[in-house]
């Protein structure tokens, strides 16, 4: 077998896209090329490593072995590059993939509890949804990524071999809404009244649901405004524009004109956050992270 760390660099980034299209626009190729690649590398291993579906691309069972393979080899490689060219320092980098929000509430205590205990640790951070952030973990990008997940909390990956996967803490869904006009002075809500809300949500695709809307509301809902920028979501709540689903993690740094309504009538909505890394006796500077995201919350 013959493996070019070009074509192993393509393997991993199909990983982490999810599709030879997305690929080919993160490494710059076009998707022909990708897909000449991905040819090439079958041809090698003798075996099939791609399943090409409708909704992108899904790894076989020799393409995760191959996978796994390709991670440690381009590691190697990268450190061999490091220490040719000077470039090794005394830290050791973590790279940390976060969903949405925990950047507001968890990145700033872990960054402050490393920076005390652990100054030798340099953490690097992305920012993706639940199942950007699975591909990336597979793909060796990232070392560490901090999910959530909905009820039923079912794994959150079915990939084998399976993620190491634990649970930081459970928060609850609750509403956030101006604290002027239909909503002034409430502490709760009735899920009846959410009914007709002007809601304010994240655009949702195949891959990743709508967020922002209470789940399980009857109809259609009226969404008035779309973006995955949480400050823009908060400030559209203040300025009264409309209503969001928010975390009760992120009470402490709601602007003012938001208030949190708990929703009578429905079942809680739990939220629960995970920490999820490869499976193996982790190196030293994840052991560290994943201390200062469990003590952080």
């Amino acid at each position: 077998m013959d493996f070019s760390s070009t074509a192993l660099r393509v393997l991993r980034q199909v990983a982490e896209s999810g599709s030879f299209t997305a690929a080919a626009s993160q490494l710059g190729y076009t998707q022909s090329a990708v897909s000449r690649q991905a040819a090439a590398l079958e041809r090698s291993a003798g075996a099939a490593l791609f399943e090409r579906r409708f909704d992108g691309v899904r790894f076989t069972p020799a393409g995760l072995t191959l996978l796994r393979h390709a991670r440690s080899i381009l590691d190697s490689v990268a450190a061999a590059e490091d220490e040719l060219t000077g470039a090794t320092a005394h830290t050791e980098p973590v790279r940390l993939g976060m969903f949405p929000s925990a950047g507001a509430v968890i990145l700033p205590g872990v960054l402050t509890r490393l920076a005390k205990n652990s100054p030798h640790i340099t953490v690097t951070t992305r920012e993706a949804g639940t199942p950007a952030l699975l591909r990336a973990l597979r793909a060796g990008t990232i070392d560490i990524a901090v999910l959530t997940s909905r009820p039923p909390h079912r794994p959150s990956d079915g990939e084998s071999p399976r993620l190491r996967i634990e649970t930081v803490e459970d928060t609850e869904l609750l509403v956030g809404a101006p604290t002027t006009g239909r909503f002034a002075g409430r502490t709760t809500v009735h899920v009846d009244e959410l009914v007709d809300a002007p809601w304010i949500a994240t655009p949702s695709s195949s891959a990743e649901p709508m967020l922002g809307v209470w789940p399980g509301l009857p109809g259609r809902p009226r969404i008035v405004h779309t973006t995955r920028d949480w400050l823009t979501k908060l400030q559209l709540v203040s300025g009264g524009f409309g209503v969001t689903t928010v975390p009760s993690r992120m009470s402490p740094v709601l602007p003012a004109g938001v208030s949190l309504l708990r929703v009578d009538g429905a079942p809680p909505e739990v939220r629960r956050i995970l920490l999820a890394r490869l499976p193996g006796r982790p190196v030293p500077g994840v052991s560290a992270v994943t201390r200062a995201i469990t003590s952080s919350a």
